[in-house]
């Protein structure tokens, strides 16, 4: 039997748990057979939302509830100065990139601005999984090779070539075969030397992890591949988040160069000042990535995406091949995009990150210290895990992890799990998530731990 994904299937609801529905839920949910099998809704009972503004949410009998999941409404649901944005474009031409038009290039220049000087070249798409389709493209024209190396509990998209390179989506995904995992960099459960990763120094993870790519490499050589290109997201999100300790990735990173591969930092999730210490997730391991993609956040939600790369890097690809696609970087969503990244720098949304990201993980550890179901407990800003584990051990407990969501949401918080095992609680808000907020959460949550039997 096919293991299920991680991210997709478990906290989902299925056609089995109808019955505990009131019935305009149960028909609408039963009205979704017209868009086939695939598609999945979170919670054993499906909210069905309406409304939205900053990280607060309404449902369609206007209950409201606290939103601790959402990235893709970065700078909060329905922000008026991005709908403003949108609505003034609209009203006077959207088409695509074969047309002159400022709204692409200024952001152009704008968003390259936030990375590093040598990533000097962008590209842009509707989604992330086009964004990382076409990294991994431009790396294995650069280097020749075909190679791609992710982590054990990835995902990098749904295309034909990215869903390949994602274990996340389950085994019923069968996965390229010219493409190696290397481990989780699960610091909670990884020992080196006898000594708990999370104890160890970034050089000591970071070489621990370095080793591990290696030895994916070498077993590529053996059978004929050569190295292309490591493709991470650099808190490793769907693993099941792991941001420290910081500097960890720059030995991993040395290495994919050291073996000739190009570094694809796939920024969906860690990007757009979300950790609270830099713009961009990689920027807090002290490394410079040969090629950066992101989606979601960058537009509040729209679909629009990017691709930035290292001229030289670009150029083989690029000078060789022409690239479109009809509405990646059209003037609405650049409109979208720019006026999002203008808030995040008018309200200072990574400092904001940094602060109510501190009192958030506060918040926790005060929980942590009274329930031992909370095994622990890892972040950066405005993005933590949760970790529900078997009191007493580091053995995962999903069913009192979806037990405990559950819970949330009857208590009105939405958020979901993550990691190999779907035990991990991913507290991932908007990035105006307010002290607030966090009190809402707090409430909540010792509301639940106690529903819970914690």
């Amino acid at each position: 039997m096919a293991v299920r994904s991680t991210i997709m299937d478990t906290n989902s609801f299925r056609p089995e748990m109808e019955s505990a529905l009131d019935p305009q839920t149960r028909q609408l949910t039963r009205e979704r057979a017209v868009l086939g099998p695939a598609y999945r809704l979170f919670y054993r009972k499906p909210v069905h939302l309406v409304r939205g503004r900053g990280s607060h949410l309404w449902d369609a009998d206007g209950v409201e509830y606290l939103d601790v999941y959402n990235n893709v409404a970065s700078v909060g649901h329905c922000n008026p100065r991005v709908v403003e944005a949108i609505t003034r474009q609209a009203s006077m031409l959207n088409t695509h990139t074969r047309y002159l038009h400022e709204n692409v290039l200024h952001y152009a220049e704008d968003i390259l601005s936030t990375m590093p000087d040598e990533v000097n070249r962008i590209m842009f798409q509707c989604t992330g999984s086009e964004a990382n389709d076409l990294a991994i493209r431009v790396a294995q024209s650069y280097t020749g090779g075909q190679g791609v190396i992710v982590t054990h509990e990835a995902y990098h998209g749904n295309s034909a070539l990215t869903s390949k390179l994602s274990p996340a989506l389950g085994t019923a995904q069968s996965l390229g075969l010219k493409m190696r995992m290397i481990p989780t960099p699960d610091t909670y459960r990884v020992e080196i030397a006898g000594q708990v990763a999370n104890e160890c120094s970034p050089e000591v993870f970071g070489g621990w992890m370095a080793d591990q790519l290696a030895q994916a490499v070498a077993d590529m050589k053996r059978h004929g591949i050569k190295f292309a290109a490591f493709l991470a997201d650099s808190i490793f999100s769907s693993d099941g988040v792991y941001p420290a300790p910081v500097g960890y990735l720059k030995p991993v990173i040395d290495k994919v160069h050291e073996l000739g591969g190009v570094f694809i930092a796939d920024e969906v999730q860690p990007g757009f000042t979300r950790t609270g210490d830099a713009f961009w997730g990689f920027q807090r391991h002290g490394v410079v990535p040969d090629l950066v993609t992101s989606g979601k956040p960058m537009a509040n939600g729209l679909p629009t995406s990017l691709m930035a790369a290292r001229a030289e890097v670009l150029e083989p690809f690029a000078s060789s091949i022409p690239y479109f696609n009809t509405f990646g970087g059209n003037p609405v969503c650049m409109a979208a995009a720019q006026a999002t990244l203008d808030v995040m720098r008018d309200e200072d949304t990574m400092g904001n990150a940094k602060k109510v990201g501190g009192v958030f993980m506060k918040a926790l550890k005060e929980f942590q210290a009274e329930h031992a179901c909370i095994g622990d407990l890892r972040g950066a800003g405005l993005y933590i895990a949760c970790e529900i584990v078997k009191p007493g051990t580091k053995d995962p407990d999903q069913r009192k992890a979806l037990d405990i969501l559950e819970s949330l949401r009857g208590n009105r918080v939405l958020t979901s799990v993550c990691g190999r095992y779907g035990n991990i609680l991913k507290l991932r808000p908007p990035l105006v998530f307010s002290e607030d907020d966090v009190d809402w959460f707090s409430t909540a949550f010792g509301k639940t731990l106690k529903e819970c039997g914690e």
